[in-house]
């Protein structure tokens, strides 16, 4: 984590950051790649796992490109909002007005000035809600398969905008097999940006989940818990 984010360019950087660790804490866990396709990073003292480039897993391959296609996207500030089993959204946005923030939320600072030390606490509890959460899912079908989409802010992008490694589509509503339940993991602010994380998926599948864990600003849950080795049984 920076010391300090006082530009827009490092609020910038860590919430590119902050996606890509959400994106392949989600992944790992959730067995969509080999152990191949991540190496080992840590952030301060979380270790996490980070997906790359792997010649021999053209899926994560194809992801990492999608991944930078969205860093073109949310640089430029055009980022907004089949039949689904989980839906992850990351929701991106931007001030205009240097470091003043000025988002609804019950634990808004009355000055709505934030701190380095904000960021960093929201982003450790953020990774943790996202660890605790794969971990409870129930398992993912055999058959699954990877697809992202980017909703963009219609006032701003221009109409041919299409970032690398995307293309233009539909905007389809989401179907669910069965009933779906809706879950807000957590939001991470910045003087810059704010981003938040919410998944979308059947209920049946969430029967194991302890809802408080997600509920909560605070979670008892060790770092160690971090730490998952993919032949941990209790990982699965």
């Amino acid at each position: 984590f920076p010391n300090k984010i006082s530009t827009e360019q490092q609020s910038l950087m860590l919430v590119k950051r902050l996606l890509a660790v959400a994106v392949s804490c989600i992944t790992y866990l959730r067995g969509i790649f080999p152990e191949s396709a991540y190496g080992t990073r840590c952030m301060d003292d979380v270790s996490v796992k980070i997906l790359r480039e792997d010649k021999n897993c053209p899926g994560s391959t194809q992801l990492v490109k999608w991944m930078l296609g969205c860093y073109d996207a949310l640089q430029k500030k055009y980022v907004s909002l089949p039949t689904i089993t989980e839906c992850y959204h990351f929701k991106f946005k931007y001030t205009h007005n240097g470091p003043l923030l000025d988002f609804s939320s019950k634990n808004k600072r009355n000055d709505s000035t934030v701190t380095c030390a904000d960021t960093k606490k929201a982003s450790l509890l953020l990774i943790r809600k996202i660890y605790v959460l794969m971990q409870n899912l129930s398992p993912l079908p055999d058959d699954v398969c990877l697809t992202m989409k980017l909703f963009y802010y219609d006032e701003v992008t221009p109409s041919d905008y299409q970032p690398p490694g995307f293309k233009e589509g539909e905007c389809e509503g989401m179907i669910f097999e069965g009933e779906p339940m809706y879950l807000n993991v957590g939001e991470v602010p910045t003087p810059f940006h704010m981003l938040k994380v919410k998944v979308t998926t059947e209920k049946q599948r969430m029967e194991n989940v302890d809802k408080d864990i997600l509920k909560h600003g605070e979670t008892n849950v060790p770092l160690q818990v971090l730490r998952v080795d993919r032949d941990d049984p209790e990982a699965e």
